[in-house]
């Protein structure tokens, strides 16, 4: 077999785990099976896409190209604003284990959606990559600007895509989102 039909396979096979976020070790012996060739190769195809997939929990989840200069500066922004929200309220230490630490993080937040709408929220948990707020607005879908006041004045400002929604109780939902971009507020255009 060359290594240009692997590649074509290895493709393929990317572009599944791109479009349902992951694929097992079976799915890319059957994607071998069904190009004719020995399922006995499934290791040479994941070589060939190791750069796109990462193996976690028994899968091999897709991994988006890797960041600009510019996202790697803003995710550096974004790591450094919540680490200092996270200094601000050490008094509330009780974090849990997930893919990224999360902090207990309950304050009210104000919200602004893309149409002009602005709501106050209360945030739940904060992480490096998010945060999750609690009210009675469903956010699903939507990027927003959260502004979370800052010790001293000020706040910052953090552009949220909202991933998830989920009902809580009567008329209450959690909007998870994550964090895209941060700036403190007044120094847009910065």
């Amino acid at each position: 077999m060359s290594t240009s039909d692997l590649r074509e396979i290895a493709d393929a096979v990317v572009l599944h785990a791109q479009r349902q976020g992951s694929v097992s070790a079976d799915e890319v012996r059957a994607a071998l099976a069904r190009a004719g060739q020995p399922e006995a190769l499934w290791q040479d195809v994941l070589a060939l896409a190791r750069t796109a997939l990462s193996y976690r929990d028994g899968r091999y989840h897709y991994v988006a190209a890797g960041p600009g200069r510019h996202e790697q500066d803003q995710q550096q922004r974004i790591r450094d604003a919540v680490r200092q929200l996270a200094e601000q309220h050490k008094e509330v230490a009780a974090v849990e284990r997930r893919e990224q630490d999360r902090l207990d993080f309950v304050q009210p937040v104000r919200v602004c959606t893309e149409d002009g709408r602005a709501f106050t929220l209360l945030s739940r948990d904060l992480s490096l990559s998010g945060i999750r707020l609690v009210g009675t607005r469903r956010l699903l879908g939507q990027k927003v600007r959260v502004h979370v006041p800052r010790r001293g004045g000020g706040a910052w400002c953090f552009t949220v895509r909202v991933l998830w929604t989920c009902a809580v109780g009567d008329d209450l939902v959690e909007n998870g989102g994550t964090f895209l971009e941060v700036e403190a507020e007044g120094e847009r255009g910065a």
